[in-house]
């Protein structure tokens, strides 16, 4: 996958919106594009489930002032890192 594309952006995007943490993903599409780029990075860098669901916490707790218990940043990060790994597409899924 190339490094940085508006497929990985809208990929990553889709994802997140889908999680929606917050719940306002209905209403602003783009409440959660702070994180696209740190993701890309971490991804790009081979980060694991681990480092992007501590980034993932970090972002709830620290930004959005959430607590992460109920929210699973942990499966969330394992979806990230399969989108990551079937090579991302726009829609978030993975597939072609």
């Amino acid at each position: 996958m190339e490094p940085w594309t508006t497929s990985t952006a809208n990929g990553l995007r889709h994802l997140l919106n889908e999680w929606d943490p917050i719940g306002v993903a209905d209403d602003v599409q783009d409440e959660y594009d702070r994180m696209l780029g740190p993701l890309h990075r971490r991804l790009a860098g081979g980060a694991g489930r681990t480092e992007i669901g501590e980034f993932l916490r970090d972002q709830l707790e620290g930004h959005f002032g959430l607590g992460a218990s109920g929210l699973r940043p942990d499966a969330m990060a394992a979806r990230v890192i399969a989108w990551w790994t079937a090579g991302g597409q726009a829609d978030g899924t993975g597939s072609a």
